[in-house]
């Protein structure tokens, strides 16, 4: 393994991500207070506590969720889109490295940014509700895992597009339907039975409560149902980056 080729490729990503360290961090920050303005204050003075926690606090973990997932993909699918854009990743491809090595850089360096900006949204947070965090261990797991994997899942979106507009088709078509709909703001058995049903098809569903379990104990699904979604997503984007990498599709044409 060639470290320091891939801390080469971690460190110009995370120069570009402390260049706007600014906008980095005061972007989640503002983004946080309106939604407990807008859902903690307006719903929350209608919705007063969902299974013994305070509306605010419930929608703790899957706010961090929104932001983590799409930062993840949007860091990583432009870290690597961008030398495609400029023809700079040929001299990437002919120097001495491998495809794990770049991609252990680049979904690395969109990881670490992602999970900044969630420890940023859960210390915000703080200031608006009263959190406790009752698995403190499974809480850092889960939050690393999301990071990783849609990191994984932005560089897939990243060698796929063409252009700027096919990199933010995926997130804003799919992926953030996907979380808003897997109980960022309610939990999922206040839906009808119908509902409950069709939302457990949604896969970002297991994230977000796995990641509320950790917080609170409370959970729409068994959290062993949440972690196993989560590593075969893992894997399934990590197959699908090594066989982009074996045949070159997206690279080298």
């Amino acid at each position: 393994m060639n470290w320091s080729a891939v801390a080469a490729i971690y460190r110009f990503e995370m120069a570009r991500f402390f260049r706007t360290l600014a906008q980095s961090f005061l972007s989640p920050v503002l983004s946080t207070s309106l939604y407990f303005v807008v859902f903690g204050t307006a719903i929350g003075s209608r919705i007063q506590e969902i299974e013994g926690v305070s509306y605010g606090a419930f929608i703790v973990p899957g706010l961090i969720m929104l932001s983590v997932v799409m930062l993840s993909i949007s860091n990583a699918s432009f870290g690597i889109y961008f030398p495609k854009f400029l023809g700079t990743i040929y001299e990437l491809l002919s120097a001495p490295v491998n495809f794990i090595e770049i991609v252990i850089g680049y979904v690395g360096a969109a990881a670490t940014k992602a999970l900044f900006v969630g420890v940023v949204i859960l210390i915000t947070a703080t200031f608006f509700v009263d959190l406790r965090i009752e698995h403190p261990f499974a809480m850092v797991w889960f939050l690393v895992l999301t990071c990783l994997s849609f990191s994984l899942l932005g560089f897939i979106i990243g060698i796929w597009a063409s252009n700027f507009e096919q990199m933010s088709l995926v997130p804003q078509l799919v992926v953030t339907p996907l979380i808003f709909l897997g109980g960022t703001f309610y939990s999922i058995s206040m839906l009808p039975p119908v509902w409950q049903t069709i939302t457990l098809f949604n896969p970002v569903v297991y994230l977000i409560s796995g990641f509320r379990w950790s917080f609170y104990g409370l959970a729409d699904v068994p959290i062993g149902f949440s972690l196993l979604a989560i590593l075969v997503f893992t894997g399934i984007c990590l197959g699908i980056i090594g066989w982009i990498f074996k045949t070159g599709w997206r690279i080298r044409s």
